[in-house]
């Protein structure tokens, strides 16, 4: 079998639409950063519409090929400079395509997984065994039989204390009766026949309990034996997991542009990474860009498959919180300073709408996170663009955060003293905060309180449910006050501040039941291109003079 070269991986841009495109065309609308703590720098690489152009064709030629678009999965696309100063494109997908780490024209995996294939194997294969046997164990029989006993027991019991607490108002009325009526011995007999009748009663009750729990015992006793074996296999199934993954960590081995080389097992350092970290386009891409002295330009990756709940084909996401963001900064270092600290800065700033020397406020647009992703020091973010814009950027920190999703008024203090006086006041509830909606249907009352215990969802993330057991108190007052045909605009006062509070009370039954517009994971995204929530008005008191501060920006939609 011929050797590839490298010219098997470079796509000419001519063959597509971009060979009038001028790359540098156009502001970036997103940034690929990282701090790399290796070389103590920042890097970014933007999303150009030149990136987006070629990740276009790519799609027609996904769409082309009706077996690309079975598996949802991510595609990426990164034009790159050759020594020669030839432009050309390189395309990735993460994982496995249809059961292949490799497919021609497309960048390899990264080196080392070949390295535990046979670990691998073994390990995914006990792991699926685990998995049927937990559904298994999940789906036992004996389960909707206890159910279905319980069930019919608990109606016996309420049809049985209702007949036994008729017959106890009628034997009190009797002996009443009986009172009035008779004395001395004939008394004693009568209601000695009555205490007999309760005597009966109980003896029936006793007798019910021993019934039910003849058969309801070793149901139970199924049962609980499942839920240990249920607990010992999760147990089981974490432990190959981790193994499987340190084993892959250790084995894989990235390159970046500085020529530094280094494990992912390495990278994590402390913070251990999950399993897969490395089979994302992103460093695919940059290794093989790395690897072979491509200069990188702009990047881009797309969704293309059946939509989720947080993706859609033919869109275009950022980096991974888990697994990519963690190791960009490394990944992108010793990029030119072009790509580092040029016009990619400009292009993303963010909105300020007040700024002194104890604090920044900025519009925070949807689709934008307020902080980096919980793994990584420079996910792009309001958080993670100031800091590279400002002089005294390091210093910045958020006091509150918006979802990503959610537009509008982000505070962030600019040194230590600040942050200290300004999260005292989110945490003691004394900002007021005005958020303004747009929901699909009308609300039951016009103004209200809404109070639903939230909960994440493990299983769904970043889903929150509402759980009334375990859930943390959540409060939110709201205010309708326009409406145009089936959509309601509200007002939403939050008195907490839980993640995804406001979308939850908005959808769930016992809130407004009415989700709120472009809401993908609670409720429709009715073809909005965003999530029709805003924080329109924010007020505080300035951790300096002591002043209010009372800030606003107008509602987008």
């Amino acid at each position: 079998m011929r050797q590839c070269s490298l010219q098997d991986y470079l796509h000419d841009l001519s063959s597509t639409a971009l060979g009038a495109l001028t790359l540098n065309q156009g502001q970036p609308d997103y940034v690929y950063a990282g701090y790399c703590p290796q070389s103590q720098q920042h890097y970014q690489l933007p999303r150009t519409p030149g990136a987006k152009a070629a990740s276009k064709a790519l799609m027609h030629q996904l769409a082309v090929d009706d077996t690309y678009g079975q598996e949802g999965k991510m595609y990426g696309v990164l034009l790159v400079q050759t020594v020669t100063g030839e432009m050309a494109y390189l395309k990735a997908f993460s994982g496995l395509l249809q059961g292949q780490a490799t497919r021609p024209g497309w960048v390899p995996p990264i080196p080392g997984r070949s390295q535990v294939a046979l670990q691998e194997a073994h390990t995914l294969e006990v792991l699926e065994t685990i998995k049927h046997r937990l559904i298994e164990l999940q789906t036992l029989p004996e389960r909707a039989r206890y159910q279905a006993l319980l069930t019919d027991f608990d109606h016996q019991r309420q049809v049985m204390n209702q007949r036994h607490r008729q017959r106890k108002r009628q034997r009190d009325h009797q002996r009443q009766q009986l009172q009035k009526a008779l004395q001395g011995a004939s008394l004693q007999i009568a209601l000695e026949a009555l205490a007999q009748e309760s005597r009966r009663d109980k003896a029936e009750l006793r007798g019910f309990k021993r019934a039910k729990a003849a058969q309801l015992t070793p149901l139970e006793t199924r049962i609980q034996a499942a839920d240990a074996t249920i607990r010992r296999l999760r147990q089981q199934r974490k432990i190959l997991s981790c193994e499987l993954q340190e084993a892959m960590h250790r084995s894989y081995r990235l390159t970046n542009f500085a020529g530094q080389s280094l494990t992912v097992q390495a990278l994590a350092g402390d913070s251990p990474l999950p399993t897969g970290t490395g089979d994302c386009c992103a460093p695919k891409l940059l290794h093989f860009a790395a690897e072979h002295g491509l200069e990188p330009l702009a990047m881009a990756e797309f969704w293309w498959g059946p939509d989720t709940a947080d993706r859609r084909q033919g869109e275009f996401y950022g980096a991974c919180a888990e697994r990519c963001q963690p190791i960009m900064g490394f990944m992108l270092a010793g990029l030119s300073v072009k790509n580092n600290r040029g016009q990619v800065n400009a292009n993303l700033s963010v909105p300020v709408l007040y700024e002194d020397e104890w604090l920044i406020v900025v519009d925070k647009p949807a689709g934008l996170l307020s902080v980096p992703g919980r793994y990584g020091h420079g996910q792009d973010s309001v958080l993670s663009r100031l800091r590279l814009l400002l002089p005294d950027g390091e210093t910045l920190a958020a006091v509150h955060r918006l979802d990503r999703d959610t537009s509008g008024i982000l505070v962030l203090a600019r040194h230590q003293e600040a942050e200290r006086l300004l999260r005292q006041q989110f945490q003691s509830r004394q900002v007021g905060k005005t958020y303004e909606a747009l929901v699909d249907g009308y609300p039951t009352l016009p103004e209200g309180t809404i109070t639903l215990p939230l909960r994440g969802n493990p299983a769904d993330r970043p889903r929150q449910s509402v759980d009334w057991e375990r859930g943390r108190p959540s409060t939110t007052r709201y205010r309708v006050i326009g409406q145009d045909g089936p959509v309601a605009r509200i007002e939403f006062y939050p008195i907490t501040g839980r993640t995804h509070q406001l979308r939850v009370h908005a959808a769930h039954a016992k809130g407004l039941n009415a989700p709120i517009v472009g809401d993908r994971l609670y409720g429709m995204a009715n073809h909005r291109p965003r999530l029709c929530l805003h924080a329109r008005e924010l007020t505080l008191w300035h951790p300096h003079h002591g002043q209010a501060l009372v800030l606003r920006t107008p509602t987008p939609f």
